[in-house]
């Protein structure tokens, strides 16, 4: 098998991760420990609000923190995707200059990307496992379940940025516009509120969109402590491998040219 050339790059990878991270918290007087006050700020805020104050519960769930956990592990797996879609639109563009004088293989810059956002979402998923321990909340061994959805989504995010990465650099509308959908597709989401909730022929659409049986999977396993319906997630798995393939078709294709128009 042979191996990928950007895997030979990995100290380049390694110390571009280490400078994002400096430079994102760079002047700053608590440094890297907003990594931590930013998440555990929205849990606070999510556990006071709607577990506390609201008094917000799901249907068929008996604990005061379920409405809080359902708008977490929603909200902070939908943050995940949006980093990654958001640094590979922009990704070419942002390193204009460094594909313009160095000769190395871009693959390295996706995985800069999908790295940094693995790092950010663990110390996420670090302080949400641990409010749930602490509330007596804690899914038990099917949390290992959110390992497969976690790749599913990785992929689709992956080939779905790369394709609007590639776009961007010759439309600049693309990210613009993406930006703007993107908050009509979190609403469009069974994020905030349940799919029960929803007019019965509206239900039906939410197959239309693919990170909706992610998301479900998500509330599945950390709210109702169940293994998600695997068989809702292939859709998306075969979507996100397509959209990869068409992708990396597309960078390969228009490489040179992306150099030429950046």
């Amino acid at each position: 098998m042979k191996i990928p050339e950007w895997i030979s790059y990995r100290g380049f990878i390694i110390e571009a991760v280490k400078r994002e991270f400096r430079m994102k918290y760079q002047n700053s007087l608590f440094g890297m420990a907003w990594n931590v006050i930013n998440p555990l700020a929205m849990i606070v805020v999510y556990t006071v609000i709607f577990a506390g104050l609201m008094r917000a519960k799901l249907p068929g769930i008996d604990s005061k923190y379920a409405y809080s956990i359902y708008l977490c592990a929603g909200t902070l797996t939908w943050g995940f995707f949006v980093e990654i879609i958001s640094k590979e639109q922009t990704i070419f563009i942002e390193n204009a200059n460094l594909l313009k004088k160095i000769n190395f293989p871009h693959g390295a810059l996706l995985a800069i990307v999908i790295i940094n956002a693995l790092l950010n979402f663990s110390i996420v998923a670090f302080l949400f496992i641990t409010f749930l321990l602490l509330t007596d909340n804690f899914p038990g061994w099917v949390i290992l379940a959110a390992i497969p959805v976690l790749l599913l989504q990785t992929i689709f995010a992956i080939g779905l940025g790369l394709i609007l990465g590639v776009l961007n650099v010759f439309f600049r509308d693309v990210g613009q516009f993406f930006a703007i959908f993107l908050q009509f597709w979190f609403w469009l989401t069974p994020i905030v509120y349940p799919a029960d909730i929803l007019p019965k022929v509206l239900r039906p659409y939410l197959a239309f969109n693919p990170m909706s049986p992610v998301i479900i999977a998500y509330q599945a396993i950390f709210v109702n402590h169940q293994l998600p319906a695997w068989e809702t997630l292939w859709p998306i798995m075969s979507l996100g491998l397509v959209l990869c393939w068409l992708g990396l078709r597309l960078f390969k294709k228009h490489a040179s040219e992306i150099v030429d128009e950046l």
